[in-house]
């Protein structure tokens, strides 16, 4: 058991071989943080760690001559000498928002609880962790809070929420129910946070901790392609490769908030969770509510070390189902060859296509549906458009299949158009605000997921399709954030519900399909990654990336999207010339380069490429079938940041060391210029691999310590046969000798 609690000392120590945990009841009853970091022998107590001190203007709590403003503590209140922002907040029917949650038992047991509706990191059997429930109580008002704390023991992991229960006869309003917080002792810190728009989302921003807060959040509904809920601390020191990190993500792909408030006294507390703008929760009695999961993370071996612990614990223990352990097909998607311009006859020549050069999936976007021939009109309408596929999703998925391809369909289920049957019938299923105007995004409006019916009609509508088709992927869109969002459905007292209804609707529906149709492989997409998040990874173990499918711009988010997810989430693809968001030329080399890291795929009719293009595919092709194991499934390491250099270098490792796959990529070309190595990870020192590439060997040390020669024709002097030109990369391949 990787948790004891010292009864001397009323300290609670959760640890493994890589961490330490430690919490103290304080003398009011109330709990206190005392560290978390790299993992410190036991003892008895950790109480020093604990100092009170009198100061000016300190307000005391009399009964125990000490002051919260000045305790670091496990889930704060506001309001009783405390003057901080909280975990949790409570309206209660005096309008009083004061609460005393007081420790009154604990739990400790194996395994990790599910956490019913919600996405959360599980375990296979009660050996991977151990969890700490702590029950706290107001007993003034009788409401009881459920801390948990769940410890991998492989893994610098802990993962953390709450439970408000409500055994009292009366109800309560829930305005701030954080899923974790850690007041840290000092505030030598660089934040890192992932933001961006439409097509450069999670970019990598960086700037020192002060005193006051840094925060950022979503209110659109969903995560957001502006802002990620993930977010790193490091000290100034650490890199890449080694220093103090700790990784803070949400398993949750609503409304969140993410923030570190740095006191006078520099005392950092972190806090993320649900967004408490435009929330509240109605908490009647014997209900409960239960927030979503925060995972934290640590890593004394740098931000690459934290986010390998990230990778291996979301690929293994938060996606799940048949696709969990599986290499992923290589696939084809039709929008951007055909937009809304198809038939079945050219979808299955583009399909034919694809089969001869080795795709194993080919993809039918939007369009297929209703009354589709344009965004403005079908959304909803999820039966076939009999003039474009006259024989249905059933018979064009049966002819993909003779073609010795699977078959996949986009969909985007949360989404009606105002011109579609389904709003005809049912104008009252989206969400809107009475007396007030809808606004529309993409010539659409969002349904009420909030209402059981709707997502009930939903699910039918769909699940028909796929029972009667040979249907083996989705791409599941979102292309719209929230606006006017109240719902006919429920009371005035609970419509601060609904955003976080509304998710809990889509979990559902997600959940519903992948019980009944195992099978098939899911693909969240959100206008690209606009919900990007953890709590998607739950029901669809990858993402697409970013609707923006140049090369070069890929390279930055999906280093960005790689500090919290793993490799195999991330779908990228290789899409035509000039590309269709930045117009830019990229060499067709480099756009495979860059997408074979990643869930890999085409965005192109081949039918369209020259003879010598279609080789390269081909090519491509061989190469990711060959290598995508070690690829999306070895340990990722990024090497070189495109936000701070113009030449940018990943690499992923095999398990077992011997084979490693290396991205180098120059963004600009330049001219007469330096000699260049670059230091590789991850190697076995001892153990000599031969580049391909070079067609020479180097022992691991060599590679790792003095670094792989990677100077091009642009160094002053020509290669036979090789030369330079802006957005220019390179693939090496290194494999042990026997």
């Amino acid at each position: 058991m990787s948790i004891v609690f010292h009864e001397s000392s009323r300290e609670f120590h959760l640890y493994n071989d890589s961490i330490s945990y430690i919490i103290k009841i304080l003398g009011n009853g109330q709990l206190g943080q005392l560290y978390f970091g790299k993992r410190i022998h036991d003892r008895e107590s950790f109480g020093y760690y604990l100092e009170l001190a009198n100061r000016p203007m300190t307000a005391l709590q009399q009964d125990f001559g000490f002051s919260l403003e000045h305790v670091r503590q496990e889930y704060p209140a506001y309001g009783t000498t405390d003057f901080r922002l909280p975990a949790l907040e409570i309206l209660q029917d005096n309008g009083s928002r004061l609460t005393n949650f007081t420790y009154e038992s604990y739990r400790i047991f194996q395994g990790k609880p599910v956490l019913e509706g919600l996405p959360a990191t599980y375990t296979e059997d009660g050996s991977e962790a151990d969890t700490l429930e702590l029950t706290l109580r107001d007993k003034l008002l009788n409401i009881k809070l459920v801390l948990l704390y769940s410890i991998f023991n492989g893994e610098a992991a802990v993962a953390r929420s709450a439970r408000f229960e409500n055994p009292s006869g009366k109800a309560v309003h829930i305005s701030r129910a954080m899923s974790m917080c850690l007041d840290l002792p000092d505030c030598d810190y660089d934040w890192i946070q992932f933001s961006g728009a439409w097509s450069r989302e999670r970019q990598v921003k960086t700037r020192r901790l002060e005193q006051g807060i840094q925060a950022v959040g979503s209110t659109r509904g969903h995560s957001s392609h502006n802002h990620n809920p993930f977010i790193v601390l490091k000290r100034p020191t650490a890199d890449e490769f080694q220093g103090d990190v700790m990784g803070f993500s949400l398993v949750y792909s609503g409304n969140f908030l993410a923030q570190a408030e740095v006191d006078t006294y520099n005392v950092t507390r972190v806090m993320m969770g649900i967004n408490p703008f435009a929330f509240t929760w109605k908490l009647e009695p014997w209900e409960s509510f239960q927030t979503p999961e925060a995972v934290m993370v640590y890593s004394d071996k740098g931000l690459n070390g934290m986010s390998q612990t990230f990778h291996h614990l979301y690929r293994t223990r938060l996606a799940r189902g048949v696709w969990r352990d599986k290499t992923r097909p290589v696939l084809l998607n039709n929008w951007e060859a055909t937009y809304f311009d198809f038939n079945e006859e050219k979808l299955v020549n583009i399909a034919r296509a694809a089969k001869e050069d080795g795709v194993e999936l080919f993809v039918l976007d939007d369009g297929w549906f209703g009354e589709r021939s344009s965004d403005s009109s079908g959304l909803g309408d999820w039966y076939a458009n009999r003039e474009r596929l006259p024989r249905g999703i059933k018979g064009l998925s049966e002819k993909i299949e003779e073609l010795g391809l699977k078959f996949g369909l986009w969909v985007e289920l949360e989404m009606v158009n105002p011109d579609s049957d389904l709003y005809r019938a049912h104008p009252d299923w989206a969400l809107h605000t009475p007396g007030r105007t809808s606004s529309q995004g993409r010539n659409q409006l969002v349904l009420d997921f909030s209402r059981k019916e709707v997502v009930d009609y939903i699910y039918d509508m769909i699940a028909r399709i796929l029972a009667e088709s040979k249907v083996s992927y989705i791409k599941w869109d979102m292309n719209r954030s929230i606006t006017e969002c109240y719902s006919e459905a429920f009371p005035a007292d609970r419509q601060g519900e609904i955003f976080h209804r509304y998710i809990l609707g889509v979990y559902s529906l997600y959940e519903r399909l992948i019980q009944n149709f195992p099978e098939i492989l899911f693909e969240s997409c959100a206008s690209g990654g606009a919900r990007f998040d953890a709590g998607m990874l739950f029901y669809a173990p990858q993402c697409w990336t970013s609707d923006d499918s140049d090369a070069v711009e890929r390279i930055k988010i999906q280093y960005g999207t790689s500090f919290g997810y793993p490799v195999v989430s991330m779908g990228a693809h290789v899409s035509a010339v000039p590309n269709h968001q930045l117009f830019r030329f990229t060499p067709l080399e480099t756009r495979g380069n860059v997408a074979y890291f990643g869930a890999f795929g085409y965005e192109l009719d081949l039918q369209k490429l020259s003879a010598e293009e279609r080789e390269t595919v081909r090519k491509q092709i061989a190469f990711m079938k060959q290598y995508r194991e070690v690829i999306q499934f070895g340990t990722f390491y990024r090497l070189q940041s495109p936000f701070e250099h113009n030449i940018a270098a990943w690499m992923a490792v095999s398990e077992d060391k011997k084979t490693a796959v290396v991205g180098y990529y120059k963004i600009l070309n330049d001219v007469n210029c330096e000699f260049r190595r670059m230091k590789l990870q991850g190697l076995l020192p001892d153990v000599r691999y031969r580049v391909e590439e070079k067609n020479e060997w180097f022992y691991g040390d060599e590679l790792m310590n003095a670094g792989l020669v990677t100077s091009d024709a642009s160094a002053g002097q020509a290669f036979p046969g090789d030369y330079c030109t802006d957005f220019w990369s390179k693939i090496y391949v290194l494999k042990a000798e026997s």
